[in-house]
């Protein structure tokens, strides 16, 4: 693979190009070598159609460069005289063919000093010809690319200047290709190549033989789907023929296209059998769309289907009766009809009349003129929110009017939120759950059907198959909170009206605590009685502190008046306005599933600002119950959107969405440091909570059963799945022995067991890999030689508990006084009497810098250590006391920024400056 750098600031010289070819992406390399000094002197593009110009051809003559628009360069195999002498008169010394569909002789490709150079969307030798995208993913290709080559008088079969690939995703279109990477990357390559060729530094690398691959056009007759094949196959098949030509079958007796398909990875839907020809089993009509089935029992969704007169419809509706009435329009709804009718009008110059039958398409259109048609209507009409889809849909006037009619009066929106539930009965109640992701007001199935199973620590059982969000899934659910960001309901709200969303979505949470404390007790493992009073009650007090602030955030000091230098006589005012960033995707941990959702989306909300959740894979199902109160709440759609799933790929595509503009992030180490360097890329904001090897000093003149029942806590709370956990206690020597001896003491009165049990105090850990993880931190332990004094063991029951462990004899090199075990273990250090800089200095020596704790008597001792402890946050005789009015969050390796108090609301805002002579 032929790759070079794409920072060109060293090329210096500069060239006369010729650009041969069409579209927007010849345009946007038009004016990408223009504005990198390079002369274009003439732009030959093929004559207009319909009466329009290619956008090659609109830009040129707008920047006034030669056009030249010929039919043909050829005839009857030879060079036209004319053709060829008005292109040697522009004196090019390049020419540049990023997209090109007519045949270009060689007179022409040889002639300029430097040749000819030409764009094709493959990776060479492979798919050579016209259709090289399509047959990348007909032929299931893993790896898409392009490739930029010298021209000769062969078919692609020039030397190779460079080349770029990309991997093709399992449902990936040719439209997610060509958007992502083919052409954006393209555009860039061009240029990169157009400066490799004028500093003499652009390589010409041979084709090899191996592997050269020649496919021609796909025309609709060879289009036809052969139905004795794998899923996959067929997939390939849908995908790679796309719209043009596009794949077909016949269903009773009517030729019908397929567009939209994904491969299906779960188990068969219900739905109503459509018998299609040649295939050896019925399709199945689903909500979401038309099943068929491969030779090898696997199945694939398709989307959308079109019928032979142009009709497109969402496969979900196949046996729908599509009779509608005609609606009446009010006069307002004239009027937008009108100012839709000169749209079409625009676009469509051709036509010299827009008539009811004037269908978009067949009138001249192209996908490119479906974008401008809705941005105009937007323009116009922002409350008229329209999809390409629509347009798909309804290609005649008078149908897309009135499907634009019934959006405007809200008749294709649902009258209440659907859920699929999965139910239980247990803890003395049904709680009923949601398990789709939760996607623009409405729970909807991941894009590519997939889902994978939540466990309940507690005995190992599946709880529910829950949606696993695929990439498009990130796309579909940005796009959704970067709209109601911009131009939906939610932006132009004012804040008071903000709180009160917030405040009546607080009050659900109470009413619904005892359904969301047994989900959160079923799904993380968590005590019932914590869950009750701090996942679910701390979770409510956050929604309800920031409530309050939502209408004070530029009266409480978060907007100021500046008094500037002021040049006489003019007076000036300089006042600064606090304003929301926009879409934030928030990515939370497992140990406090809805509290760590509060403590970052009460303050991103508060501030204004629309968000995607992503919680963690193990623990979705208190979050999916959270988007359920939202909505009932009455939060417009598109503001609260929760993505259960991979992080690898969820979380991944999130930090790197150029839309989102701030993520915030709780985790490890490890993962928020490729979460900042993903985000580097567009420079958003990041505030990151990550983990913590959090110190706890007792000294001997403390209240020593104060101290014990405290450390306990610091470690044990929460099965020590606890961010801010005491992971190594440094005790006085004097006490030390005492100390361990009442800790053990305590630990033999824990009752271990059932979650659900008011009386027990110990749960099981969050999952399994997490307590492997324990037992082999412990046995790493004993192998440095601490001493195990209790614990160290997997309980001998069914479910992931283990026993609260004690460590002493703890050294300072060892791998469990470095690294935390975010589990149920004690790790003690002694140390010497009085000797308070010795032990704040090992206290200090760790990478993190969370929290940290003090135990003494000796309020100048501990105001001393406070002041000396490198962490975000210290205690003094007491430890996990954290409220929503006062500031979390830690320094070093442990991350920077602040959930919860005041200071969380300057994450999720921006600063402006506004100065105003008067």
């Amino acid at each position: 693979m032929f790759c070079f750098n794409s920072f060109y600031q060293a090329y210096q010289h500069k060239l006369k190009l010729a650009l041969i070819g069409q579209s927007i992406f010849g345009q946007e390399v038009y004016n990408k070598l223009r504005k990198e000094g390079h002369k274009v002197v003439g732009v030959f593009t093929v004559p207009d159609k319909n009466g329009q110009a290619d956008p090659l051809a609109l830009a040129a003559e707008k920047d006034g460069t030669p056009v030249f628009k010929f039919p043909r360069w050829r005839a009857k195999g030879k060079p036209i005289q004319e053709v060829v002498a008005a292109y040697k008169s522009v004196g090019a010394e390049l020419n540049v063919l990023p997209f090109c569909t007519q045949f270009i002789p060689m007179d022409v490709i040889d002639c300029p000093k430097h040749g000819s150079i030409i764009y094709h969307p493959s990776i060479l030798p492979r798919h050579r010809g016209a259709s090289a995208i399509n047959w990348t993913l007909i032929q299931g290709d893993k790896k898409a690319g392009f490739t930029i080559f010298w021209a000769d008088d062969g078919l692609d079969t020039g030397p190779i200047l460079l080349q770029r690939e990309c991997d093709v995703g399992q449902n990936d279109t040719v439209d997610d290709l060509y958007n992502r990477f083919l052409f954006p990357e393209g555009i860039k390559a061009m240029v990169e190549a157009v400066h490799l060729i004028a500093d003499g530094k652009a390589p010409r690398i041979p084709q090899p033989k191996e592997g050269a691959t020649y496919e021609g056009i796909q025309k609709k007759e060879n289009a036809e789907i052969s139905w004795d094949q794998p899923a996959e196959a067929l997939h390939n098949w849908i995908r790679g023929h796309d719209k043009v030509p596009g794949a077909w079958t016949t269903i009773n007796g009517q030729v019908v296209t397929l567009y939209g398909s994904s491969l299906l990875d779960a188990s068969m839907p219900a739905g109503q059998e459509l018998t299609i020809k040649g295939a050896s089993r019925p399709g199945l009509v689903t909500k979401n769309g038309l099943v068929i089935f491969g030779n090898d029992g696997k199945m694939v969704l398709v989307r959308n289907l079109q019928f032979e007169d142009g009709k497109m419809i969402p496969a979900s509706k196949y046996f729908s009766d599509d009779e509608t009435t005609s609606l009446e329009l009010t006069e307002e709804e004239k009027k937008v009809a009108e100012d839709i009718r000169a749209i079409w009008k625009g676009i469509l110059s051709n036509v010299a009349v827009i008539e009811d039958s004037t269908d978009f398409f067949k009138s001249g259109a192209s996908s490119m003129h479906v974008v401008r048609m809705l941005e105009e209507i937007k323009q116009k009409h922002s409350g008229l929110q329209l999809q390409n889809e629509d347009v798909y849909m309804a290609t005649k006037f008078a149908d897309f009017i009135q499907m634009a009619v019934r959006k405007l009066r809200g008749e294709d929106k649902e009258e209440e939120l659907v859920i699929d539930y999965v139910s239980k009965n247990i803890n003395n109640m049904t709680v009923n759950m949601p398990y789709q992701c939760f996607i623009n007001g409405k729970f909807i199935n991941a894009d590519d059907e997939k889902t994978y199973d939540t466990i309940n620590p507690a005995d190992g059982s599946v709880i529910a198959s829950v949606s696993s969000a695929s990439l498009a899934d990130v796309d579909k659910a940005v796009a959704a909170a970067k709209e109601a960001f911009e131009n939906g309901e939610w932006g132009r709200m004012n804040a008071r009206e903000r709180g009160r969303l917030m405040y009546r979505l607080a009050d659900l949470m109470e009413e619904h605590q005892e359904e969301l404390a047994t989900i959160e007790s079923i799904d993380s493992g968590a005590v019932y009685t914590l869950a009750l009073k701090t996942h679910i009650g701390m979770s409510v007090q956050t929604f309800r502190y920031f409530a309050g602030w939502c209408d004070k955030i530029q009266a409480s000091g978060y907007g100021a008046t500046i008094p500037i230098n002021q040049a006489r006589p003019n007076h000036n005012l300089t006042f600064t306005k606090k304003e929301p960033i926009g879409v934030c995707a928030i990515i939370i941990p497992w140990n406090y599933p809805l509290m760590m959702l509060a403590w970052k989306s009460a303050a991103c909300l508060a501030a204004g600002n629309t968000l995607i959740l992503k919680p963690a894979q193990v623990t979705p199902l208190t979050s999916l119950k959270f988007a359920e109160l939202s909505a009932k709440a009455g939060f417009p759609k598109g503001v609260i959107n929760i993505l259960p799933g991979s992080g690898g790929l969820v979380g991944q595509h999130l930090s790197e969405h150029p839309d989102v503009r701030k993520v915030g992030f709780t985790g490890s180490t490890p993962t928020g440091k490729q979460i900042m360097k993903s985000a580097a890329a567009n420079l958003k904001k990041v505030s990151l909570e990550l983990g913590g090897k959090s110190p706890l000093i007792i000294f001997s003149d403390c209240e020593l059963d104060r101290a014990v029942k405290m450390g306990m806590g610091a470690v044990y709370f929460n099965k020590g799945e606890n961010c801010i956990a005491a992971g190594r206690l440094f005790v006085e020597e004097s006490i030390h022995d005492e100390f361990v001896r009442k800790v053990v003491e305590e630990i033999k009165k824990m009752k271990i067991g059932d979650p659900l049990d008011r009386s027990t105090d110990h749960g099981p850990q969050n999952h399994k890999a997490h307590l492997e993880k324990l037992l082999q931190y412990c046995e790493t332990g004993v192998k440095e030689g601490a001493t195990l004094v209790y614990g160290g063991r997997q309980v001998c029951r069914p479910g992931f508990f283990m026993e609260p462990t004690v460590f002493t004899d703890v050294e300072d090199h060892m791998y469990i006084a470095q690294e935390e075990s975010f589990g149920p273990v004690m790790v003690i250090s002694k140390f010497k009497n009085g000797d308070v800089d010795g032990v704040l200095r090992r206290a200090n020596a760790t990478e993190y810098g969370l929290a940290s704790g003090v135990f003494t008597k000796d309020i100048n001792k501990a105001l001393y250590i406070s002041e000396k402890l490198e962490a975000g946050t210290v205690f003094i005789n007491t430890y996990n006391k954290t409220d929503v009015a006062a500031p979390f969050g830690g320094f070093k390796l442990s991350g920077f920024g602040k959930d919860l108090g005041e200071e969380a609301l300057h994450e999720y805002l921006r600063t402006k400056a506004i100065t105003v002579e008067y």
